[in-house]
């Protein structure tokens, strides 16, 4: 039997109004935020992005009654470095992380907090009067331990693990769980949310685990929805020849796909029982939602499952880079938003000091701009070009145009967005784009070179981190 949206919704939990609330009468101190980031979460694997068959009734609420930036891209396509960048507003060769962080580098006694010298947006919060929580996925160094502004603290250390009865760190103490990781992330952060007062701005931040691999565990009731699905937002494609040899085995499977689903799914029936509690405790009415992930993910796009280390060499293709990106905050953005400036998970830093009204110490080291006038209804001047990096690759992306240059042991690429959505033809060597392609070389070294990265060959320069080596599944010719 195939699933419907109304079947589901039947079933759902909470979904919040889209209209426009009133702000609490005599509310004078900055609003509150709860900003939920998820892992491995492509745009397109969201019902509001597009994808009818995915359930995601809470999140797809959450665009309704705000703000949806239809083209928001991480910087870098891979969780570490990419959740660095959110958090200092730097790139990945000024904070030192060019891939995942493996545990030895994550927690333990050889860990390191990796964005040391950097001031975090979290720790301007704090010294603002803000209460900071943060439940999730941390995976940026000393996992385990309280940091970055924050006062409590609730996470299961490294990037991944099963999602069946894991054991979290809480403020310290180290806690043997039982139940599904996502509802017991989410138990923390009402948690949080009951020990907060109304006259103090709080901030929790909720990154998921989900949906990152591995899929080895979803509750029936994420599952169920799904049975009998044709999952038609996973494309069927041929396996590329670069494809990941690790996650090689989710080409074209049915059972990837349905424990894909049921993740998001997961995340989305705990963004609704988050959206109840901030109701509940009185909150909702001046607290801004932001709902991201750390970058995308590519199901069977391109023939790769996996992100930007999906393929070996590693990818920029936007599924890897695309992100969702909705702010809702009832009353003061206005519902039914689609924003089309073209963001990057390196303009949340200005943005979320900007739009509560923070001024940040200037630092050269961050390139992000502010779009928080988006936000506020105006439509400030903006400049659509984005740069992304991955240890040996860089990336430039333009409206029409995406320039991907490899270190010289792999070949670079030239995308023509408008002819070539899916990027499926490479026109480095095409003579009608020629200058052009000088173009972006050009401007793609001139943007590194003056946020003070080495040349691209000189990329293992930036990072002291334990690199993780990576098989194709045919060789390189």
């Amino acid at each position: 039997m195939a699933i419907t949206r109304r079947s589901f919704l039947a079933a759902a939990p909470l979904v919040q109004s889209a209209a426009i609330h009133t702000p609490a009468r005599g509310a004078t101190r900055r609003p509150n935020v709860v900003m939920f980031m998820t892992d491995d979460h492509g745009a397109w694997a969201t019902g509001a992005y597009g994808c009818g068959e995915m359930q995601t009734p809470n999140i797809d609420a959450l665009a309704k009654g705000g703000a949806k930036f239809s083209r928001a891209f991480a910087c870098t396509p891979v969780c570490s470095p990419s959740r660095v960048t959110y958090l200092t507003g730097a790139l990945p060769s000024r904070h030192g992380v060019q891939d995942w962080l493996i545990p030895e580098d994550s927690y333990g006694p050889t860990a390191r907090n990796w964005y040391a010298g950097l001031t975090p947006y979290s720790e301007i919060l704090a010294r603002n009067g803000y209460s900071l929580g943060m439940c999730g996925k941390w995976h940026m160094g000393n996992d385990d331990q309280t940091q970055a502004g924050f006062h409590y603290w609730a996470t299961i250390p490294g990037g991944g693990g099963t999602y069946k009865d894991p054991t979290f760190v809480v403020n310290g103490v180290t806690t043997p769980t039982h139940g599904f990781k996502t509802d017991l992330l989410a138990n923390y952060a009402l948690q949080f949310l009951s020990r907060q007062k109304q006259e103090n701005p709080f901030y929790l931040l909720v990154p998921f685990y989900a949906p990152h691999t591995p899929y080895d565990y979803q509750p029936d009731e994420y599952r169920k929805p799904y049975e009998g699905s044709d999952f038609s937002c996973f494309p069927r494609t041929p396996m590329n020849p670069w494809q990941n040899r690790e996650l090689a085995g989710m080409h074209n499977s049915k059972t990837a796909m349905h424990g894909y689903s049921a993740l998001i799914s997961g995340v989305d029936h705990n963004v609704g029982r988050i959206l109840q509690g901030l109701d509940e405790g009185g909150f909702r009415d001046n607290t801004l939602v932001v709902f991201t992930a750390d970058q995308g993910w590519n199901a069977g796009h391109h023939g790769i499952w996996g992100k930007g280390n999906g393929s070996v060499p590693f990818n920029l293709y936007e599924e890897s880079l695309r992100v969702p990106m909705i702010w809702n905050h009832p009353g003061h953005i206005r519902a039914g938003q689609i924003l089309d400036p073209m963001v990057s998970s390196y303009d949340y830093f200005p943005t979320i000091l900007d739009y509560l009204g923070i001024e940040a110490p200037p630092d050269k080291r961050r390139p992000g701009r502010s779009y928080a006038g988006f936000l506020r209804g105006a439509h400030p001047q903006w400049r659509n070009r984005l740069y992304f990096e991955y240890s040996y690759v860089r990336g430039i992306r333009t409206e029409n145009l995406k320039y991907v240059e490899r270190t010289k042991e792999w070949p670079s690429e030239l995308f023509d967005l408008e002819a070539d959505p899916g990027e499926t033809r490479n026109r480095l060597n095409d003579p009608r784009h020629k200058k052009q392609l000088e173009t972006l070389r050009k401007d793609l070294s001139g943007f590194f070179k003056e946020n003070g990265a080495p040349p691209i060959e000189e990329w293992r320069s930036t990072t002291r981190q334990n690199l993780t080596k990576y098989q194709p599944v045919s060789p390189p010719k």
